[in-house]
């Protein structure tokens, strides 16, 4: 651009939250530069907004004429899956289920060219991730419906507060960072003018990887409960890393969950309830998304620093709501503890008074799987 070319003029730029809301200059920093990205539009903030590596987590962006692979980021499609169980929750056995659950993180050894056929995606070079929780805050677990706050929208998603649900938070595992990384060795940082053929190529790669996304969701949680004896039906699945077509432009989503897909799963750390919310309005102030859960407090460094000196690791595989957390790598555990993570009630509080979402149901962990050490 020459002196003489006129500027861009930044996308309008809104944050969901309340003034009470832990919400980092660091983070306010990110959503404005990616205001100012080539083509965008809106550029939305939502209550759990934090930092990310180079552009925020927890935000949505409105764009025309490009797409903004970065903003995305590697982990294509990642997102939350609710299923029914077919387990009594009068009848749980949190400590009996607790011992047989290990092994997710090996490869599955059934059909995954199957399962990905299902879910309409393709075999490739990733199959033997499939099925597997992954690290970072993914996880799987099992909770019990806490508390009601509508009925009838309750009834219509098929849940019943005597049956555990099973919430499972995995994405594309490496196939989506090989995209990214694929779009980085050509093109860096840089957008992709849309239409164009590299555009073209990104998206197709894209919504494959959301749909191997799908496909492990599903093989999680059928892994899940075949060591615990349930049967998986999903309820709701969707990711909150994606990019869609909207409006005649491209909404990008990076840890946002959809406002147009029905209720979603907002979740807190490992140690706090989970939100069942049911978006409200047309969605359109908060850039047609909700919160995808409490968003990080702390860098993954920071909390390790910060409650090692605060807690012991066996203090932070039993919670304060009495569930467990299968996790037998202590960094992660400590990365990853409950106040490491911001106030979900808060976070959720915000969407309710910004009037985009309402909540329909609470539910509260009993087990939670990060990653069990090998024997």
């Amino acid at each position: 651009m020459t002196p003489e070319e006129p500027r861009p003029e930044a996308a309008t730029v809104r944050v969901i939250a309340s003034p009470s809301s832990w919400i980092e200059g660091e983070a306010l920093r990110q959503l404005e530069a990616a205001a100012r990205l080539p083509g965008m539009r809106l550029a939305v903030g939502l209550p759990d907004l934090h930092p990310g590596r180079g552009h925020p987590i927890g935000a949505a962006f409105a764009s025309e004429g490009f797409v903004h692979p970065h903003l995305v980021g590697g982990d294509i499609g990642c997102g939350m899956a609710l299923f029914r169980t077919g387990l009594s929750a009068r009848k749980a056995k949190r400590d009996a289920w607790a011992k047989r659950l290990a092994g997710l993180e090996e490869p599955w050894d059934g059909d995954a060219a199957q399962v990905l056929a299902e879910h309409g995606a393709s075999a490739g070079a990733f199959e033997p991730a499939l099925g597997t929780i992954g690290g970072g805050n993914h996880f799987a677990e099992l909770q019990v419906i806490h508390e009601v706050g509508d009925e009838e929208a309750i009834a219509r998603l098929g849940l019943d507060a005597s049956e555990l649900v099973l919430l499972v938070h995995s994405g594309s595992r490496g196939l989506g960072q090989s995209i990214l990384d694929r779009h980085v060795r050509a093109h860096g940082a840089g957008a992709l003018p849309v239409p164009s053929p590299e555009a073209a190529a990104y998206l197709e790669a894209h919504d494959e990887a959301v749909r191997w996304a799908h496909a492990n969701r599903a093989l999680v949680a059928r892994r899940f409960l075949d060591l615990v004896g349930g049967e998986p039906r999903v309820v709701l699945d969707v990711c909150h890393n994606s990019v869609t077509p909207r409006g005649g432009g491209l909404l990008h989503r990076k840890g946002a969950a959809p406002h147009d897909r029905g209720v979603v799963a907002v979740p807190g750390s490992r140690g706090s309830y989970t939100y069942l919310v049911e978006p409200v309005g047309d969605g359109e102030r908060s850039g047609w998304s909700l919160a995808h859960g409490a968003g990080r407090k702390y860098t993954r460094g920071d909390a390790r620093k910060r409650l090692r000196e605060r807690f012991r690791a066996s203090e932070l595989r039993q919670t304060e709501l009495g569930s467990v957390v299968l996790c037998d790598d202590k960094d992660l555990l400590f990365e990853e503890a409950p106040a490491a993570y911001k106030d979900v009630d808060r976070v959720v509080q915000d969407l309710v008074d910004g009037g985009v979402g309402r909540v329909v149901a609470v539910t509260r962990p009993l087990i939670t799987y990060k990653v069990r050490a090998r024997e």
